[in-house]
């Protein structure tokens, strides 16, 4: 089989590396990817948005599947794109991806469905927005509608910040069109935690649940990133909680998806928030979450491809599919200022003489530039520490992440501490 991966991140990394196990796979391409990508598959200089150039290339190497990584093309509509010229392709279409696309379509759903979520109010106006803020209680929540690469959420704490929150997404447009509408919602208190599910209309296939850190400084400090690190499995979180989330926002979300006419398949990502009240929805996003891919594929001991392959023929719920018991930690290596603006084109060196056992290291900002691998994002890479519980694989990650050095690196020191009992 021939497969086409659409991408250039750490997830993208991640799912290349788990679909590389497979001996049915005899090439894999990757347009555009990126330099760690590089050295297990053959990258293509073709954009994401470049949906033609695509279409023509599946074509052009009879290409068996094509996997699409990113948010972006999949809101545009990337997947019907292929089915239109009868290419195999795993994600959801775009009136399932919406359900990431739109949080005011999200949050929409998911109260028609009475399946748990913060409560809350949308806008299209900042006024209106300015007039309903004044009155809610802090801490509050402001969301940019669309999509923003993970950065157009804001908790607020003070009402200095909310006012100044609300007049850089609808005024000043930090997040551009994305903040065209807003969700305005109440602060949920409580662990966070990510479950991935494989979906296919109403059969729901759980991964193991991770968990992220959003905020780009220890202690959960700083402005929200696109995930700082995570890890995998949550031993200090009860599996009924795990039992619950599944059974009343996973499930009930996929049956909603189907009944609105627009059946999801593909990689459906529940962020959910541990209240005391029970788990509920903060967001869902129609594809693999990154960092949490990076720790999730590294457990799955059944072959991603069976289980894309499974989706396409009907056959999911019928498929087999094993997590290994060992636990799995990221720490993101990113670049200085991030989340802010940031330099790019930094040597990184080290990457050669990770000597730490059953460590990965997943790209997600880098390029290659004159023979030397450089940086060029602000989360530039994953490292991901393996072993028998979370103490030893959390070891292992900052092992490992400690030789590998470039100009300017941060990375949060805090990943999976919590974790630790």
């Amino acid at each position: 089989m021939k497969v086409l991966v659409i991408g250039r991140g750490g997830r993208e990394h991640a799912i290349v590396w788990a679909l590389k196990k497979s001996e049915r796979i005899e090439h894999i391409y990757c347009a555009p990817g990126n330099a760690g990508i590089a050295q297990l598959a053959e990258n293509v200089d073709i954009g994401e948005f470049e949906f033609a150039r695509l279409v023509e290339f599946a074509r052009e190497k009879a290409i068996d599947l094509v996997v699409v990584g990113p948010d972006d093309p999949l809101a545009a509509g990337i997947v019907d794109e292929f089915e239109a010229a009868s290419i195999p392709v795993y994600g959801p279409r775009k009136n399932a991806a919406e359900i990431e696309g739109s949080k005011i379509f999200m949050k929409d759903l998911l109260r028609k469905y009475n399946i748990p979520t913060a409560k809350y109010e949308t806008f299209t106006d900042y006024e209106s927005a300015s007039a309903y803020l004044k009155e809610q209680a802090l801490p509050i929540v402001i969301k940019a509608d669309g999509l923003a690469a993970g950065k157009g959420v804001t908790v607020c704490f003070t009402r200095e910040e909310a006012d100044r929150a609300l007049e850089e997404t609808m005024v000043s447009k930090s997040f551009g069109a994305a903040g065209d509408k807003v969700v305005i919602e109440e602060f949920l208190e409580g662990q966070e935690m990510s479950i991935l599910a494989f979906v296919d209309g109403n059969t729901v296939r759980p991964m193991s649940p991770a968990q992220d850190h959003k905020q780009v400084f220890d202690n959960d400090k700083g402005p929200n990133t696109g995930g700082m690190g995570t890890y995998s499995p949550l031993p200090h979180i009860d599996p009924a909680i795990i039992e619950d989330a599944i059974e009343n926002i996973i499930k009930p979300t996929a049956r909603a998806m189907v009944t609105e006419g627009r059946p999801f398949r593909g990689v459906l990502f529940a962020g959910l928030m541990i209240t005391k009240d029970g788990p509920k929805t903060i967001e869902f996003n129609a594809r693999f979450g990154d960092p949490e891919t990076q720790v999730v594929l590294p457990r799955l001991e059944t072959e991603l491809l069976d289980i894309f392959l499974a989706s396409l023929d009907g056959t999911l719920g019928e498929l087999e599919i094993n997590w290994s018991n060992e636990a799995a930690v990221c720490v993101v290596l990113a670049s200085e200022g991030y989340p802010g603006s940031y330099p790019k084109g930094i040597p990184i060196e080290g990457l050669d003489n990770v000597k730490v056992p059953g460590a990965l290291v997943f790209h997600a900002g880098t390029a290659l530039k004159d023979g030397q691998i450089v940086t060029n994002g602000g989360r530039v890479l994953g490292i991901v520490g393996r072993g028998a519980g979370i103490a030893e694989a959390r070891a292992n990650a900052y092992a490992a992440a400690e030789g590998i050095t470039f100009q300017g690196k941060q990375n949060r020191t805090d990943i999976a501490a919590k974790a630790l009992v």
